[in-house]
């Protein structure tokens, strides 16, 4: 059975290193939010358009390429913090729709220096943050994460090596 398996976390907490292990693991299609807002910001250098609305239209179009897959029979990871309960919604309908199993992974990290130190050493993308704004503003993020309404989730703790958590990962895909 495919499934769809909803990311979730703040920016820097590894949700893209632990998606694209996932998928070179078990062969799912990535969904990455940042990929498609920055595709969309670039191809309208010429035209300004207010980075709130790329995101938005960002989702729109990543929401139809999700249900897409999910309708050809593929597994799907959609990479994307998932601040939004509206997002949970979305995911977890698509999913039903499709007749995949709905999984949910938030990488937690709570330490807002190792996020400012990831932040600052990755390649960024045109779409993604430089740096924490507000450590009360990181901090509130991530205590108010949006999760399904079941239990059936994991919180993964991203602060220790991916090659610590990834068995534990792969076997609630599994589940």
């Amino acid at each position: 059975m495919n499934f769809f398996l909803q990311m979730a976390g703040f920016p820097g907490s590894g949700k893209s290193t632990l998606s694209r292990k996932i998928a070179q693991t078990i062969q799912a299609v990535i969904i990455d939010h940042d990929i498609v807002k920055t595709a969309l910001l670039e191809s309208l250098d010429d035209l300004p358009i207010d980075p709130r609305r790329a995101g938005s239209v960002s989702y729109h179009i990543e929401w139809a390429l999700i249900e897409f897959h999910l309708s050809q029979g593929h597994s799907v990871i959609f990479d994307s913090p998932c601040f939004y309960s509206e997002m949970v919604e979305k995911g977890v309908a698509l999913a039903n729709k499709n007749g995949a199993k709905y999984k949910y992974i938030e990488c937690y990290l709570n330490d807002v220096e190792e996020i400012k130190r990831r932040l600052k050493s990755r390649t960024r993308m045109v779409s993604q943050i430089q740096t924490v704004d507000s450590e009360e503003g990181f901090y509130q993020a991530i205590n108010q994460s949006k999760k399904p309404d079941t239990n059936h989730y994991l919180i993964i703790d991203s602060s220790q090596p991916l090659e610590n958590y990834i068995n534990k990962v792969l076997e609630y895909i599994k589940y």
